[in-house]
This record gives C-alpha cells, sequence and structure tokens, in this order.
C-alpha cells in the first residue's frame, strides 16, 4: 500500500504509544496472512532487539534467525546466544576469501558496484561506459548511474572494490531462511537512509507483492523511539552499546565511515576492542583501503 510523504511525516511524529499500537495491528496482519509461518530477523542491534520483544509481547513463541558472519562484534554474539528460541545461519564463503576474489566494500554499496563494474569490464563494454560518461547505449544521460569525479580515484585503487560482500554474508543466508522458516519480519527505519524512505513510501511496512516478501512493522520509528522502548519496556540489549556505538554490523565494514566525526568507528574499536583492530587492521588489510580513502584510523 503506498504512503504518501505527509503520512511517514504524521506518523514519525506521533508518539511512542501510538506507534506501538500502529506496529502491533502490522505484526498482527503478516502473522495471519502466513497462518504463522514467520520469523524475525534478529541481528542482535536495537532495532531488531526491540521488534522482537514487540512481536513476542503478542506471539511469544515466534523464531528468530540470526546471520553469524563471523564478522559481529562478541559482545553481539553473546547476547543472541544468551536470547531464547535463535536460530543461525551460516555464509558458503567467509569474508577474506569475498574480498579476495571480488573486492573491499568502500563508500557505499552502489558506489563499490560502479568502481567494480569500471575495474573489470572491458572499457568498450555498455556498462562501463556508463559507469564512466553517465550515457547510456541509447544516448540516454543518466548521471546517477556514473562514478561522481569525487570517487573515480578508487578506479586506480592497488586493492579490488565490490559491492559482493553483503550478498554472501547476508543476503544468501537470509534467502535460505525464509525457505525454512517463513516470511520475515525486519528490525530496520526509514530513519536508516533515504532508499528505504522511498521503498516504505511505494509499499507500506507490510511488503506483499514481492518476490521476496518481508514485513518492517517498526519502519516509522525513530531511533529515539527504540531507545525510549528499551527503557520503558526494560528491554536487555547488547552491551556493545554501552561503548560508544550507536550502530553495529559487521565490524570490519568501512561503508560510510569516511561521513563519521572523530572518533569514528575504527578509531573506537582501537579503544574498545584492540586485538580486533589489529586484525582487521594488519591481518584483514583494512590499512590499505583506509590510507587510500583517507580517513583515520588510529
Amino acid at each position: 500500500m503506498k504512503v504518501a510523504r505527509w503520512q511517514l511525516d504524521q506518523r514519525q511524529g506521533q508518539p511512542l504509544e501510538i506507534k506501538i499500537q500502529m506496529s502491533k495491528a502490522r505484526i498482527r496482519q503478516w502473522y495471519e496472512h502466513w497462518d504463522g509461518e514467520v520469523f524475525v530477523a534478529f541481528s542482535g542491534g536495537l532495532d531488531s532487539t526491540v521488534l522482537l520483544h514487540l512481536i513476542r509481547s503478542i506471539y511469544p513463541n515466534t523464531s528468530a534467525v540470526f546471520h553469524n558472519t563471523g564478522l559481529e562484534f562478541p559482545e553481539i554474539v553473546k547476547f543472541v546466544k544468551e536470547t531464547d528460541n535463535v536460530h543461525w545461519t551460516q555464509p558458503k564463503k567467509r569474508f577474506p576469501q569475498v574480498i579476495e576474489e571480488y573486492g573491499w566494500p568502500v563508500v557505499s554499496k552502489r558506489i563499490s558496484r560502479y568502481i567494480h563494474d569500471a575495474m573489470t569490464l572491458e572499457p568498450t563494454s555498455k556498462a562501463a561506459h556508463l559507469r564512466l560518461t553517465g550515457y547510456t547505449s541509447k544516448g540516454d544521460y543518466r548521471p546517477s548511474y556514473m562514478i561522481s569525479k569525487k570517487w573515480r580515484f578508487l578506479i586506480d585503487a592497488p586493492f579490488p572494490i565490490s559491492h559482493r560482500c553483503c550478498d554472501f554474508l547476508k543476503k544468501n543466508p537470509a534467502k535460505e531462511a525464509e525457505k525454512l522458516y517463513g516470511a520475515p519480519y525486519l528490525g530496520m527505519t526509514t530513519e536508516e537512509g533515504d532508499q528505504r524512505a522511498q521503498t516504505y513510501l511505494r509499499y507500506g511496512c507490510n511488503i506483499y507483492d514481492s518476490k521476496r516478501p518481508r514485513s518492517w512493522p517498526i519502519a516509522f520509528w525513530r531511533h529515539q523511539d527504540v531507545l525510549d522502548y528499551i527503557e520503558q519496556f526494560g528491554v536487555p540489549y547488547s552491551t556493545i552499546y554501552d561503548m560508544g556505538y550507536t550502530r553495529t554490523g559487521c565490524y570490519v565494514c568501512p561503508f560510510g565511515v569516511h561521513l563519521e566525526d572523530p572518533p569514528n568507528r575504527f578509531q573506537r574499536m582501537k579503544e574498545t576492542h584492540p586485538k580486533l583492530w589489529s586484525h582487521c587492521m594488519d591481518r584483514l588489510g583494512l590499512k590499505k583501503v583506509l590510507d587510500f580513502i583517507k580517513v583515520p584510523y588510529d
């Protein structure tokens, strides 16, 4: 169901009590539509932690699935292990193999994809021409499909660049989980990016007409709502968030780090997880990536 921008703005401005009731209605709709063949995609982060608590307040036996990328902070892994009724998935390829075969994720998924195309395709190919000039084979100008001048220097990086790690570590295991456990609830909000906001405006919370149906019942919540819910209901959460981290994910991923104020995630990691920091910088080779894009890490 399409949602107008003013409706999203209105929903985001509602008090938490109203948002909880709205989200519960969408949770019930999803659950009943799939006759209970549903699960919660549980990352151990704050959003999915709140979503799992909210769903289990209605349907206590709902399963959760954790995609173990091998790149989660130990505090996240510990918290997931302490959470009841969570199934684990494992990727078929680990991160070192992915970056060796395809390349490093840099800047953003979109930029990494464009740079990968420019690095690996024949310069005369249509796709490479599009990435470098913005012009399609029909002569139409599509600047959003072109590598911007700001990031064009990445084409000459002394390491491969690719967007594929998420495919192997998260997307593919997620597809397998859906075959086993049903239709997923996702703990995502539109505050996390414009692309997610556009998806919400197009479909709303419950996306039925898709190759991969999914529900994100707290899409219109703000980050502060998540924090307020945790405090109001005494929801346990991972201790990683008491160390200064506001978002977690794959600890080695540099997506978006160039936008962070100091101390950025890697500078913080050196203080909170020095052995993990050393593993990323030296063993995995992240140092050369950050040096090339001029992001501090000490």
